[in-house]
């Protein structure tokens, strides 16, 4: 169905008669000039993301409804990264006149099975014509106790540094999915080869943000003294922890947890697997820093990987291989890539 048949007033009418409410907290959602939401004393967390089409995705080999899915995870990471839990969303979209209105159906349908998943309530939004394709804007409202919210800046030298799950295999998904379309491309006719890839592929398509790790923290009532999502790269932002907190770090290559289709991709390709660790982003798994008297608290949560420790900052940033100079941690910086 093409847009223009419903009109912008008929398409949020039929996207929202999917909606329904989950949190106390949502006094209104969609439907009125703006949604009203109650956090019941808790400090609230406001986080915005934009993915623009042709820089953060391409629709080539990216399906709608993982768009929608992996917009609305991007939000929820940034969220738990404050160790906070996210509870409302909106979400503005420019459209183009390509899209229809089962494309766009799509797209919400992947945002709320992921609001269904971390237990948020979709609350609103916006839709505009667009003369550059599809952008995807999400905005995410999350809750947490005052004494409780983690900021970047709370190092301190002798911390532990500490990752979840592993990294690299979402950096590692987009060159493969890149290198079968330039094998469409050239041959129409050919089949994408991407047997026994499933994992780094889902890791670049459909990222989970880590709610686990913050409900584990919660009951093992541990705070970390820093954390931040991987996002842009475990180099990247390990450099943004050290400068919001003037600090140092030392990370042990041998420990940066990095999955095995990461490294088999790696190599099958001619690439550096650290190098997508340290510098490829979007795993979206979160990095954190705890005091050295939490470690044995902290080493049983599941999916946690100690990888160094904080250092004063004139020790600088350093990633430290077994054998061999130590090399200082460079951010690579935006990219204007997926």
């Amino acid at each position: 169905m093409n847009i223009s048949e419903l009109g912008e007033f008929g398409l949020i009418d039929r996207l929202a008669k999917k909606i329904r409410a989950r949190n106390a907290s949502t006094v209104k959602g969609v439907g009125d000039d703006a949604a009203v939401v109650a956090p019941c004393g808790k400090c609230s967390l406001l986080t915005t993301d934009m993915l623009l089409e042709g820089i953060h995705f391409d629709l080539t080999y990216v399906p709608m409804k993982h768009l929608g899915y992996k917009a609305a995870t991007v939000g929820f990471s940034d969220i738990y990264a404050m160790n906070g839990f996210p509870k409302q969303m909106v979400a503005s979209l420019g459209v183009s006149n390509r899209f229809s209105v089962e494309h766009i159906e799509e797209l919400y349908e992947g945002m709320l099975l992921a609001c269904e998943r971390h237990g948020v309530d979709m609350v609103g939004g916006d839709t505009s014509a667009s003369l550059t394709g599809l952008t995807v804007g999400v905005s995410a409202l999350g809750e947490c106790e005052p004494d409780r919210v983690v900021y970047r800046s709370g190092a301190k030298p002798t911390d532990l540094i500490c990752i979840t799950g592993s990294l690299g295999s979402a950096y590692m998904g987009l060159l493969l999915l890149e290198r079968e379309k330039k094998v469409l491309e050239a041959n129409p006719r050919a089949t994408p080869q991407l047997a026994g890839y499933e994992h780094i592929i889902e890791q670049y398509l459909k990222p989970e943000a880590n709610r686990d790790l913050i409900l584990n923290l919660r009951e093992a009532d541990v705070t970390p003294t820093a954390m931040i999502d991987i996002s842009d790269g475990l180099a990247s932002d390990m450099l943004q922890i050290c400068r919001q907190s003037g600090v140092g770090a030392h990370l042990y290559l041998d420990k940066i947890p990095i999955a095995k289709q990461c490294m088999d991709m790696a190599e099958e390709m001619n690439f550096d697997a650290v190098t997508a660790a340290l510098n490829g982003g979007e795993d979206y798994e979160l990095l954190f820093t705890i005091p050295l008297s939490l470690y044995e608290k902290v080493k049983d949560l599941g999916r946690v990987a100690v990888i160094g420790h904080v250092v004063e900052a004139d020790k600088g940033a350093l990633l430290i291989p077994p054998n061999g100079e130590p090399v200082r941690l460079q951010a690579q910086g935006f990219r204007g890539i997926a």
